[in-house]
């Protein structure tokens, strides 16, 4: 029920509620009502404002932002290789006018000549006749090693309202899209890439996160399946949606050198780099490090609300660095 009204509640919330709270409290408590009025149409104006830039040029802007996570681990014949990640693409944001913006996303995918290219879920708002319009245009990217994909919370049906059939056969239907858009969409599964007479592992892990809503289909020894002791001793590239995951399942099951998650949007606004989603998740942008092992949290290519403010859409180019 939320994320089916976020966008009219959003707006509602920017445009009157929060606009006309700061005018009568301007009003209320500036010793100078005249004062008050002036100074509460003037606040109002800016909030209405930066709204307003948060719901254009601001959710326009995407950031290439590049990184580097430099493990002992890393076989020699990976070191330099270069992973492009995207998250959060909520495609159902991207209509209208705003659909260029998914070819302007696949561009600079495939403008960063990446050796693997890797999705941390959440393609769709609510519904899977989202993902049609723009099926055949993710058909463009293209990584020498492949595109990845898992799925995230909004891609499981949980939204919808209808029965538990329908979202079953829903959820069925946002899968299969998702592989005719071209990617190996594992779903507690892994791929070995070879390079030479060297490996390593991407594994996809299911949604699991902590909030009670969210799916916890996510099997970390599944994901390993039955060669797990062989695989956890190499290096093992994890993606999963939720970053709470990541200390609460991946860290104590499994010895995954780099995860790779999203689900936050880095809160779509900061300030002094901060944002109000810390409040809900340890984890919530960027790099985090647990002794050697690392998780990178994106702030995703899209978001349910279109809303951005000092935290722009991205994509993020990892390159892979032996100790």
């Amino acid at each position: 029920m939320i994320a089916r009204f976020a966008i009219p509640f959003f707006i509602t919330v920017g445009f009157v509620i929060i606009p006309l709270l700061l005018f009568l409290l301007c009003r209320k408590f500036l010793p100078n009502k005249r004062y008050g009025t002036v100074v509460g149409i003037l606040l109002a104006a800016i909030e209405i404002s930066l709204v307003t830039y948060g719901m254009t040029a601001g959710f326009n802007q995407l950031e290439v932002r590049q990184i580097e996570y430099v493990s002992a681990d890393l076989p020699a014949a990976f070191d330099g290789y270069r992973i492009v990640q995207f998250s959060d693409a909520h495609v159902g944001s991207m209509t209208g006018s705003r659909q260029k913006l998914v070819q302007q996303l696949i561009d600079s995918i495939n403008g960063q000549a990446a050796d693997m290219i890797v999705f941390t879920g959440d393609m769709q708002n609510i519904l899977p006749e989202e993902l049609i319009p723009p099926m055949l245009s993710f058909r463009q990217l293209y990584a020498r090693d492949g595109v990845y994909a898992v799925l995230g919370n909004h891609d499981y049906a949980v939204y919808q309202a209808c029965d538990d059939e329908e979202k079953a056969q829903n959820c069925q239907l946002t899968k299969d899209i998702i592989r005719k858009m071209g990617f190996d969409l594992l779903l507690n599964e892994h791929r070995i890439i070879h390079r030479d007479s060297d490996s390593i592992v991407v594994a996809g892990m299911e949604n699991w996160g902590l909030a009670e809503r969210m799916p916890k289909n996510g099997d970390v020894k599944k994901t390993l399946n039955s060669q797990f002791s062989t695989l956890n001793s190499q290096f093992i590239l994890m993606l999963q949606h939720d970053p709470t995951c990541w200390r609460e399942k991946i860290l104590p099951e499994c010895n995954a050198q780099l995860t790779l998650s999203g689900h936050t949007h880095g809160g779509q606004f900061s300030l002094f780099g901060w944002s109000p989603v810390a409040m809900s998740y340890r984890d919530w942008y960027g790099m985090a490090y647990e002794g050697s092992r690392a998780l990178y949290v994106s702030s995703g290519a899209g978001s349910l609300i279109p809303f951005r403010l000092n935290q722009p859409r991205e994509i993020v180019v990892i390159t892979l660095r032996k100790k």
